[in-house]
């Protein structure tokens, strides 16, 4: 599998025009397709209806993960090398004797 990642990322561009190429085909596809048996006005007469509604779900539950990655859920990248601080006074947490 290694070797596959090293030969493909050594002709990028070549990928990436195949993809583009393969985009190209789908979408010519798309043109052809029987739209007289569509379920909703969006999907019969807005060209590519689905591959953006699909775009646009992923973009909205990436942008959404992101949000609620950054809002609290993460934490720093040091957490586990910092010592553990007393969250009241923000001083290291020292267990006395007795208690360890």
């Amino acid at each position: 599998m290694n070797k596959l990642i090293e030969y493909l990322s050594e002709r990028i561009k070549t990928v990436v025009w195949t993809c583009y190429g393969i985009l190209a085909l789908v979408m010519a596809h798309s043109l052809y397709v029987d739209k007289s048996h569509a379920h909703s006005w969006a999907e019969q007469y807005i060209p590519f209806f689905w591959s953006i509604f699909g775009f646009a779900a992923a973009a909205a539950i990436i942008g959404f993960a992101r949000w609620y990655g950054h809002s609290g859920i993460m934490t720093r990248e040091d957490y586990y090398d910092s010592p553990a601080e007393d969250e009241e006074s923000g001083s290291p947490k020292t267990t006395s004797p007795e208690h360890a």
